[in-house]
């Protein structure tokens, strides 16, 4: 059984019984789609505990849906998450797809780069030494650890909220170490054998993203009956083994990994069911800012002329409750999330 929720209202305000609070953040929901097998029906939450209450899965999943995410601590600072947040992406490799390692071998600049994205309201700072576009050439672990460190070491002086974006267990070491205070892993923790241990022993958060065979590459993979079922599935098994492993389930974010392995059919679907991945009880981390299915919906625009659609994909992010929006565009999306924030808070205070 999988439930997504549906029918998202302004304001909760006199509709008590009719309405749930969606992961304790600002958004409430009148249903549920219901889905079982190939068999799908719709279940408001006014009806639920007369056609679901029976059902120890429904309730389990109706509880992590609803219940709030407990804030993250990292070092002095402490990130609630009961919001969107935007994560700005900075790059330090010379094959970035955005940017083309304008910030390569120079790691003032790109704290630089850092602080400012920080300045325009990016909530935390994910740097990244490798790339991950389709066809990158892997990285020694050496080498990703001589570009992402000076840069950890600046932008935590600063009081920064940095996660690393990275497969390797000796980057992250190295980079938590320095002070870095989340792992951002494309495999979920399955492309270094030792990467999860890492994590377990450093009891910091980590973001756990799909993609169909992480151990070989974050685009493999050879099509999916259902995408969303199947990376629903994958990753409620993954966090199962990682909190098996002594990670704190409250420390877990989830991506469903837009643009990893996925077409534009099955990044659409997985836009549109985002709401569903509540149900693992974890904060989500969506990133499709700049994705290559941007310029398949609007005549091949290329890299730089992206902006609409990223921005039109955060906020598609922040309508299904996302907590955390990954973008390259800070200060563009955190002005749209402003608006965005501006018009939730009327509906509650009324018309």
């Amino acid at each position: 059984m999988h439930l997504r929720p549906i029918q998202f209202v302004d304001s909760p305000v006199g509709r008590d019984g009719e309405v749930a609070r969606l992961a304790g953040g600002m958004l409430w929901f009148a249903a549920y789609e219901v889905t079982e097998g190939k068999q799908r029906r719709t279940v408001t939450i006014a009806d639920f505990d007369q056609k679901l209450a029976q059902d120890e899965t429904a309730v389990e999943i109706h509880r992590a849906i609803v219940k709030p995410r407990p804030p993250l601590t990292l070092g002095d600072r402490v990130l609630r998450l009961d919001q969107p947040h935007v994560a700005g992406i900075l790059n330090v490799t010379p094959d970035s797809f955005s940017d083309g390692g304008a910030l390569e071998d120079d790691p003032v600049a790109a704290a630089d780069a850092g602080f400012d994205m920080a300045a325009k309201g990016a909530s935390l700072i994910d740097l990244g030494g490798e790339s991950t576009r389709p066809g990158a050439k892997p990285v020694w672990e050496g080498d990703e650890v001589k570009r992402v460190l000076p840069v950890v070491e600046r932008l935590v002086k600063s009081g920064t909220i940095v996660s690393v974006d990275t497969r390797k267990a000796a980057v992250m070491e190295a980079a938590l170490a320095a002070g870095a205070h989340i792992i951002n892993d494309v495999s979920a923790l399955l492309w270094d054998d030792r990467a999860l241990e890492v994590v377990a022993k450093a009891d910091c958060p980590v973001i756990l993203m799909h993609s169909p065979e992480p151990a070989k590459g974050p685009h493999g993979g050879s099509g999916y009956g259902d995408v969303l079922i199947e990376v629903y599935d994958w990753l409620e098994a993954r966090i199962a083994a990682v909190v098996a492993a002594g990670v704190d389930r409250a420390r877990i974010i989830i991506d469903p990994g837009i643009g990893f392995g996925k077409g534009l059919a099955e990044n659409l679907a997985l836009l549109n069911g985002l709401a569903m991945f509540h149900g693992l009880g974890c904060p989500i981390m969506l990133g499709a800012s700049r994705k290559r299915m941007i310029g398949a919906l609007s005549n091949e625009a290329p890299v730089g002329e992206r902006l609409g659609g990223s921005l039109a994909l955060a906020l598609k992010g922040a309508e299904a409750g996302v907590q955390l929006l990954r973008v390259h565009d800070v200060a563009e999306t955190v002005q749209a999330l402003r608006a965005w924030r501006g018009c939730k808070d009327q509906a509650l205070v009324g018309r």
